[in-house]
């Protein structure tokens, strides 16, 4: 089930890197980034956090919340944050849950073979808990600064 642009954003409730539960809804009022990456420490991931890490305090001037989503572990997702110092949430998605709710599990090529895995999106979450924009087949390089661009533009609109 494809998700578009003023769509309800499908609540989830998953651990974070220490273990803490975090949902959605503790974010309504707020515009959410959410990001979608296929696994923690892996070249592109880390290229992506890495630049999200770089502009994030940009982000949060903004007023956003930044939150990334795999399908690691919690301790996978912990190692990550530790090894880049990244400054905002990971959280992990190990059974899927999310990932299938917001329908970026797809079919993709890896070494010439066909798998099923997340494909690199991301979903702007208004205040109003509607999808406003959506990144698809992110490229890892220059991806911070696309989002941090139209949360500017969003919060001008705002202002």
């Amino acid at each position: 089930m494809a998700i578009d642009i003023n769509d309800k954003a499908p609540d989830f409730t998953l651990p974070d890197q220490n273990g803490e539960e975090v949902s959605l809804k503790d974010f309504r009022g707020k515009y959410v980034v959410l990001y979608f990456y296929p696994r923690a420490d892996t070249p592109g991931c880390t290229i992506e956090a890495c630049e999200f890490r770089d502009s994030y305090r940009k982000m949060q001037n903004t007023g956003a919340v930044l939150l990334g989503i795999s399908p690691d572990t919690p301790n996978a997702q912990k190692k990550f944050e530790e090894k880049y110092k990244l400054p905002f949430t990971l959280l992990g998605d190990a059974d899927k849950k999310a990932c299938n709710a917001y329908d970026v599990i797809k079919e993709k090529t890896m070494y010439g073979k066909k798998v099923m895995g997340v494909v690199r999106t991301t979903f702007i979450i208004g205040p109003d808990g509607k999808i406003k924009h959506i990144f698809p087949k992110v490229k890892p390089e220059g991806h911070s600064e696309e989002v941090l661009a139209y949360l500017k533009s969003v919060a001008k609109g705002a202002a």
